[in-house]
């Protein structure tokens, strides 16, 4: 059953910390500062207030447009928002203590990582790493794995991805998968553990294909895929599966 108040905190931290995500997925691949400046409308320049700046309630009321000069809201702003308050209120509602809180953190990154490989391609070694740092900690909280398996699953993880990568490149002449999904499978490895990697990795592929075949780009040999989000997508899948087949 889920605790309500746990679940209210949840969602409460994950609609604040959902607004700070999404002012650093827009800033930071642009280079700028996501601990400096204020926050400031991007077609009139208007410094944000207090006002404009509650999550999800402000964009409601706005209408997703700021209110001096009309200008669209980049929408990614209020749906990770709600993304963040979503796992939030799921993962603390569910599970009121330490693995709930490694479930919620959990969930924050990847969101953050996907929607950074979806957009530019890019999954940053800031994310990547303190995520795989998590699993070890707070990941045994979370998940019923054990510390073995899971320094086995992040060498693995990274590992495998990285020999395909260099293959692909002595191969080809030309990279084919970026070393950033080879950290972020070595991070999943470290929170599911080795014996999830297969089934992670069976699920995000497919995935992967089908999208690449609904949008016509199967048919494109230089198509890029941002293996990031299939990854994340495919990690509770994956775990799920694992566990059930293990025990």
């Amino acid at each position: 059953m889920i605790q309500p108040v746990a679940a209210l905190i949840g969602a409460l931290a994950g609609a604040i910390l959902g607004s700070f995500l999404a002012t650093l997925i827009l800033r930071w691949p642009q280079g700028r500062s996501v601990m400096r400046g204020r926050s400031a409308c991007d077609g009139c320049g208007r410094t944000l207030t207090a006002r404009d700046l509650v999550p999800l309630l402000s964009a409601l009321l706005s209408r997703g447009r700021c209110r001096t000069c009309g200008a669209g809201i980049d929408p990614i702003h209020g749906r990770v928002e709600a993304g963040c308050a979503f796992i939030g209120m799921l993962a603390l509602g569910f599970v009121p203590d330490l693995g709930g809180i490694g479930w919620a953190l959990l969930g924050w990154l990847l969101l953050t990582l996907a929607l950074l490989d979806w957009r530019h391609f890019w999954l940053p070694d800031a994310l990547t790493y303190p995520l795989a740092f998590l699993g070890f900690t707070l990941g045994l909280w979370a998940t019923d794995v054990m510390l073995t398996d899971r320094i086995i699953g992040a060498a693995i993880g990274y590992g495998a991805l990285l020999a395909i990568a260099l293959g692909y490149k002595a191969l080809r002449g030309r990279e084919g998968l970026g070393l950033g999904d080879a950290k972020l499978l070595g991070a999943l490895g470290a929170w599911f553990g080795w014996q999830a990697l297969p089934f992670i990795l069976l699920i995000a592929s497919l995935f992967g294909l089908m999208v690449m075949l609904v949008t016509g780009q199967a048919r494109q040999p230089t198509a890029r895929v941002p293996l990031g989000i299939f990854l994340a997508l495919a990690a509770l899948p994956g775990w799920l599966i694992a566990s059930h087949l293990m025990g």
